[in-house]
Protein backbone atom coordinates (compact mmCIF):
# COMPACT_ATOMS: atom_id res chain seq x y z
CA UNK A 1 0.00 0.00 0.00
CA UNK A 2 1.46 3.37 -0.97
CA UNK A 3 2.20 5.73 1.88
CA UNK A 4 3.64 9.24 2.04
CA UNK A 5 4.55 11.39 5.01
CA UNK A 6 1.86 12.82 7.25
CA UNK A 7 1.41 16.55 7.62
CA UNK A 8 3.60 17.94 10.36
CA UNK A 9 0.77 20.03 11.85
CA UNK A 10 -0.42 18.47 15.09
CA UNK A 11 -3.98 19.53 14.21
CA UNK A 12 -4.19 17.69 10.92
CA UNK A 13 -7.15 15.41 10.33
CA UNK A 14 -6.99 12.12 8.51
CA UNK A 15 -9.91 11.27 6.25
CA UNK A 16 -10.74 8.00 4.53
CA UNK A 17 -12.95 8.26 1.48
CA UNK A 18 -14.87 5.16 0.44
CA UNK A 19 -16.39 4.43 -2.97
CA UNK A 20 -18.67 1.48 -2.17
CA UNK A 21 -18.94 -1.59 -4.35
CA UNK A 22 -19.25 -5.33 -4.00
CA UNK A 23 -16.90 -6.11 -6.88
CA UNK A 24 -14.50 -3.21 -6.23
CA UNK A 25 -14.56 -0.84 -3.26
CA UNK A 26 -12.22 2.09 -3.70
CA UNK A 27 -10.62 3.69 -0.68
CA UNK A 28 -8.39 6.72 -0.32
CA UNK A 29 -6.74 8.35 2.68
CA UNK A 30 -5.72 11.99 2.88
CA UNK A 31 -4.54 14.36 5.60
CA UNK A 32 -5.72 17.94 5.86
CA UNK A 33 -4.74 20.74 8.18
CA UNK A 34 -7.77 22.80 7.23
CA UNK A 35 -6.06 24.38 4.23
CA UNK A 36 -3.69 21.87 2.64
CA UNK A 37 -4.42 18.36 1.43
CA UNK A 38 -1.88 15.57 1.42
CA UNK A 39 -2.17 12.15 -0.17
CA UNK A 40 -1.47 9.26 2.18
CA UNK A 41 -2.67 6.08 0.44
CA UNK A 42 -5.30 4.56 -1.82
CA UNK A 43 -6.36 1.16 -3.05
CA UNK A 44 -9.16 -1.16 -4.00
CA UNK A 45 -10.76 -3.97 -2.01
CA UNK A 46 -11.90 -6.73 -4.34
CA UNK A 47 -13.71 -9.62 -2.61
CA UNK A 48 -13.63 -13.02 -4.30
CA UNK A 49 -16.43 -13.04 -6.88
CA UNK A 50 -16.48 -16.85 -7.03
CA UNK A 51 -17.96 -17.25 -3.57
CA UNK A 52 -21.22 -16.58 -1.76
CA UNK A 53 -22.54 -13.12 -1.06
CA UNK A 54 -22.12 -13.54 2.70
CA UNK A 55 -18.44 -14.47 2.32
CA UNK A 56 -17.85 -11.55 -0.08
CA UNK A 57 -19.35 -9.16 2.47
CA UNK A 58 -17.20 -10.68 5.20
CA UNK A 59 -14.08 -10.33 3.03
CA UNK A 60 -14.98 -6.69 2.41
CA UNK A 61 -15.37 -6.19 6.15
CA UNK A 62 -12.05 -7.90 7.00
CA UNK A 63 -10.01 -5.98 4.43
CA UNK A 64 -11.51 -2.62 5.37
CA UNK A 65 -10.83 -3.31 9.06
CA UNK A 66 -7.15 -3.79 8.17
CA UNK A 67 -7.11 -0.52 6.22
CA UNK A 68 -8.74 1.44 9.04
CA UNK A 69 -6.39 -0.09 11.62
CA UNK A 70 -3.38 0.72 9.43
CA UNK A 71 -4.24 4.34 8.59
CA UNK A 72 -6.33 5.29 11.67
CA UNK A 73 -8.54 7.95 10.09
CA UNK A 74 -10.30 10.61 12.15
CA UNK A 75 -13.22 10.89 9.72
CA UNK A 76 -14.84 8.68 7.09
CA UNK A 77 -16.76 9.80 4.03
CA UNK A 78 -18.74 7.49 1.78
CA UNK A 79 -20.60 8.03 -1.44
CA UNK A 80 -24.35 7.59 -1.45
CA UNK A 81 -25.61 5.14 -4.04
CA UNK A 82 -28.28 5.61 -6.61
CA UNK A 83 -30.74 2.89 -7.53
CA UNK A 84 -30.11 1.56 -11.00
CA UNK A 85 -32.41 -0.44 -13.25
CA UNK A 86 -31.21 -3.81 -11.96
CA UNK A 87 -32.84 -4.19 -8.55
CA UNK A 88 -30.78 -7.29 -7.67
CA UNK A 89 -27.53 -5.37 -8.25
CA UNK A 90 -28.83 -2.39 -6.27
CA UNK A 91 -29.73 -4.65 -3.36
CA UNK A 92 -26.27 -6.28 -3.30
CA UNK A 93 -24.57 -2.89 -3.54
CA UNK A 94 -26.74 -1.67 -0.66
CA UNK A 95 -25.58 -4.61 1.44
CA UNK A 96 -21.92 -3.77 0.75
CA UNK A 97 -22.59 -0.13 1.53
CA UNK A 98 -24.25 -1.15 4.81
CA UNK A 99 -21.08 -2.96 5.86
CA UNK A 100 -19.00 0.06 4.88
CA UNK A 101 -21.29 2.51 6.72
CA UNK A 102 -21.23 0.46 9.91
CA UNK A 103 -17.52 -0.34 9.99
CA UNK A 104 -15.99 3.07 10.90
CA UNK A 105 -18.45 3.34 13.80
CA UNK A 106 -16.76 0.30 15.37
CA UNK A 107 -13.66 2.52 15.66
CA UNK A 108 -15.59 5.59 16.90
CA UNK A 109 -15.13 7.28 13.52
CA UNK A 110 -17.98 9.50 12.36
CA UNK A 111 -19.24 8.73 8.86
CA UNK A 112 -20.48 11.41 6.46
CA UNK A 113 -22.30 10.69 3.22
CA UNK A 114 -22.11 12.57 -0.09
CA UNK A 115 -24.16 12.28 -3.26
CA UNK A 116 -22.23 11.47 -6.42
CA UNK A 117 -23.13 14.79 -8.05
CA UNK A 118 -21.94 16.72 -4.96
CA UNK A 119 -18.56 14.98 -5.17
CA UNK A 120 -18.29 15.70 -8.91
CA UNK A 121 -19.24 19.34 -8.36
CA UNK A 122 -16.70 19.74 -5.54
CA UNK A 123 -13.86 18.15 -7.50
CA UNK A 124 -14.45 19.06 -11.14
CA UNK A 125 -16.87 21.98 -10.90
CA UNK A 126 -19.62 20.04 -12.66
CA UNK A 127 -22.08 17.49 -11.32
CA UNK A 128 -21.84 15.74 -14.69
CA UNK A 129 -18.06 15.21 -14.75
CA UNK A 130 -16.95 11.82 -16.07
CA UNK A 131 -14.54 9.36 -14.44
CA UNK A 132 -11.56 10.64 -16.45
CA UNK A 133 -12.20 14.25 -15.38
CA UNK A 134 -12.44 13.19 -11.72
CA UNK A 135 -9.18 11.23 -11.98
CA UNK A 136 -7.42 14.21 -13.60
CA UNK A 137 -8.65 16.66 -10.97
CA UNK A 138 -7.75 14.34 -8.07
CA UNK A 139 -4.25 13.99 -9.55
CA UNK A 140 -4.05 17.78 -9.79
CA UNK A 141 -5.27 18.34 -6.22
CA UNK A 142 -3.09 15.52 -4.83
CA UNK A 143 0.03 15.48 -7.06
CA UNK A 144 1.72 12.74 -4.99
CA UNK A 145 -1.23 10.43 -5.74
CA UNK A 146 -0.78 10.58 -9.50
CA UNK A 147 1.43 7.50 -9.84
CA UNK A 148 -0.66 5.47 -7.40
CA UNK A 149 -4.12 5.92 -8.93
CA UNK A 150 -4.48 2.89 -11.17
CA UNK A 151 -8.27 2.54 -11.10
CA UNK A 152 -11.15 5.00 -11.18
CA UNK A 153 -12.42 3.53 -7.90
CA UNK A 154 -9.30 4.89 -6.18
CA UNK A 155 -9.74 8.35 -7.70
CA UNK A 156 -13.42 8.33 -6.72
CA UNK A 157 -12.56 7.44 -3.11
CA UNK A 158 -9.94 10.21 -2.92
CA UNK A 159 -12.49 12.60 -4.44
CA UNK A 160 -14.95 11.70 -1.69
CA UNK A 161 -12.29 12.37 0.96
CA UNK A 162 -11.41 15.72 -0.64
CA UNK A 163 -15.10 16.65 -0.78
CA UNK A 164 -15.39 15.91 2.92
CA UNK A 165 -12.35 18.07 3.66
CA UNK A 166 -13.83 20.95 1.69
CA UNK A 167 -17.34 20.71 3.07
CA UNK A 168 -16.45 22.23 6.40
CA UNK A 169 -16.87 19.27 8.72
CA UNK A 170 -13.13 18.83 9.03
CA UNK A 171 -12.57 22.60 8.98
CA UNK A 172 -14.88 23.04 11.96
CA UNK A 173 -13.01 20.39 13.96
CA UNK A 174 -9.66 21.89 12.98
CA UNK A 175 -10.79 25.37 14.02
CA UNK A 176 -12.10 24.01 17.33
CA UNK A 177 -8.72 22.35 17.98
CA UNK A 178 -6.93 25.60 17.12
CA UNK A 179 -9.23 27.55 19.45
CA UNK A 180 -8.59 25.08 22.27
CA UNK A 181 -4.82 25.36 21.79
CA UNK A 182 -5.07 29.16 21.69
CA UNK A 183 -7.17 29.22 24.87
CA UNK A 184 -4.75 26.88 26.67
CA UNK A 185 -1.84 29.10 25.63
CA UNK A 186 -3.64 32.20 26.92
CA UNK A 187 -4.48 30.46 30.20
CA UNK A 188 -0.77 29.59 30.69
CA UNK A 189 0.21 33.19 29.97
CA UNK A 190 -2.35 34.50 32.45
CA UNK A 191 -1.24 31.96 35.03
CA UNK A 192 2.40 33.03 34.50
CA UNK A 193 1.53 36.70 34.96
CA UNK A 194 -0.45 35.98 38.14
CA UNK A 195 2.51 34.23 39.79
Amino acid sequence: MPVTNQLANQHSRRIIGIDPGLVHTGWGVIDTDGQKLQFIACGVVAPDTDTTLSIRLFQLYQQMVQIIETYQPDDAAIEEIFVNHNSASSLKLSMARGVLLMLPNLFDIKVSEYQNRVVKQAIAGSGRADKQQITQMVSYLLPKAKGFITQHDMADALAIAITHAHHGKVMEKWQAAEMKTSNEKKAKEIKGIAQ
